[in-house]
């Protein structure tokens, strides 16, 4: 296969064609509200943030697009949470009945398939999931929104199917300057989008098996690593947030808004991007724990970023058998692999790299504080798009690297690592064995 047909190079291709179409789009006149055309840099970071289901903005989505730009930034969401080549090869299907290998080989390094017998049917499967836990969520939210804020029913469905597709797509842009602060003690609002984002975060392969084999010793290794460890860094972010913001930003709430506020914080960096408190007010140690659940994100092959769960769990089994002097791995009857152990390896250190890289180049060009910066830096590699406020009043440079950071996000180290790379060559030979002293 030609080196530019490499699966991972034409997903990264896809990508950027998608972002250049949506700048394009975002640029024009009748995409504002003020009909005048937005700058090359605005239109490019909006269009990156929303193909990338990030959140990260420099203008104000409700009061600087128009509906038209909405709509552009609504379905670039849509398309970065499908995959570009799972709409090219559900396209394919469509049209000829009928998948070839290399579009299967694209489609799986999109999908994080295992076998290429799995690739019709996860495509299926990633649409049908997809529009209906967005329709559910659409459907609660217009209610809600007409209901019980008065929203003529038009506009309701508008802000319900936006808000529901923005959720599910781990993406965060919401139609209201300050996020869903104003909804912070409405169950009726948060609870829905907290459901859409687990549901999307946990990743497609987890909800298949999920939805197909209810009993839990039936579950894939995948699946039963990433269910537990997932609830129970959502429960780590929970207490957290609880914990650092009881007597600070949660401190005028009743102790149940206290609650909810908490819980939808501790779903929040996990990784979308909504927030019911400003975020520019919690505490270090708030912003810091944060950081740590945004840069380890969601489920794989899903809608969130970060390194993933998956990679977090398998390191931290790595580190348990080398304590115990086990010369295998070992992770719920079943051995890991060696490149498995190098790829998770891999992808949390060029994780680190990415973020340390960016929060320096930040420091040396901005003002702002250590937290701020590695909150902006953390919150784009992880794809989650909370934000302390300052991305907007970041220079060309920074902004740059924050877009840099989301498409690095999107994608994945390795991902993008191999698409770069020119060609994948075997070792034919290996050096004799020495062991250099370690610690």
């Amino acid at each position: 296969m030609p080196s530019w047909r490499h699966p991972a190079r034409v997903v990264v291709f896809g990508f950027g064609m998608a972002t250049l179409a949506g700048t394009l789009l975002l640029a024009l006149p009748v995409a504002t509200e003020s009909g005048e055309a937005t700058g090359l840099v605005s239109a490019l970071f909006t269009a990156v943030s929303a193909i990338c289901v990030t959140g990260l903005v420099v203008v104000d989505t409700p009061t600087y697009w128009s509906t038209f730009g909405e709509l552009v930034v609504l379905g670039l969401i849509q398309v970065g949470g499908f995959g570009i080549m799972t709409l090219a090869s559900l396209l394919t299907l469509l049209v000829s009945r009928r998948i070839g290998l290399r579009m299967q080989l694209t489609a799986q390094a999109e999908t994080k398939t295992l076998g290429l017998g799995d690739v019709r049917t996860v495509i299926r499967g990633v649409i049908l999931v997809s529009l209906g836990i967005e329709a559910v969520i659409a459907t609660a939210l217009t209610i809600r929104f007409a209901t019980g804020y008065g929203e003529p029913f038009g506009r309701a469905i508008y802000l319900g199917v936006f808000h529901a597709v923005s959720a599910f797509n781990n993406a965060g842009f919401a139609l209201y300057t300050d996020s869903l602060i104003g909804f912070a003690t409405d169950p009726w609002i948060c609870v829905p989008i907290m459901f859409a984002v687990i549901a999307g975060g946990l990743g497609f392969p987890v909800l298949f098996e999920v939805l197909r084999r209810r009993r839990r010793r039936r579950w894939s290794l995948h699946t039963k690593i990433t269910v537990p460890v997932y609830f129970g860094l959502l429960f780590v972010g929970t207490v957290a947030v609880l914990l650092f913001e009881w007597g600070n930003t949660l401190g005028k709430l009743d102790v149940h808004h206290k609650l909810l506020v908490g819980f939808f914080h501790g779903v929040m960096p996990r990784t979308a991007g909504f927030n019911s408190l400003d975020v520019g007010q919690l505490q270090p140690s708030t912003l810091f724990i944060s950081d740590i659940l945004m840069f380890i994100g969601g489920g794989s092959a899903g809608t969130a970023g970060g390194i993933k769960v998956t990679t977090f769990a398998l390191l931290g089994y790595v580190i348990y058998a080398e304590i115990r002097g086990e010369p295998t791995v070992h992770v719920m009857g079943r051995r890991l692999t060696d490149q498995v152990q190098r790829q998770a390896l891999s992808i949390a250190l060029l994780g680190v790299g990415a973020v340390v890289a960016g929060t320096v180049v930040l420091l040396s060009i901005t003002s702002f504080a250590l937290d701020d910066v590695l909150f902006e830096v953390t919150s784009a590699f992880g794809t989650v798009g909370l934000s302390t406020g300052i991305t907007a009043q970041l220079p060309v440079t920074g902004q740059i690297v924050l877009m840099v950071l989301m498409f690095l996000g999107r994608l994945g180290p390795i991902t993008l690592a191999t698409a770069l790379a020119l060609r994948e060559r075997a070792r034919r030979y290996e050096y004799p064995e020495e062991r250099p002293i370690v610690g």
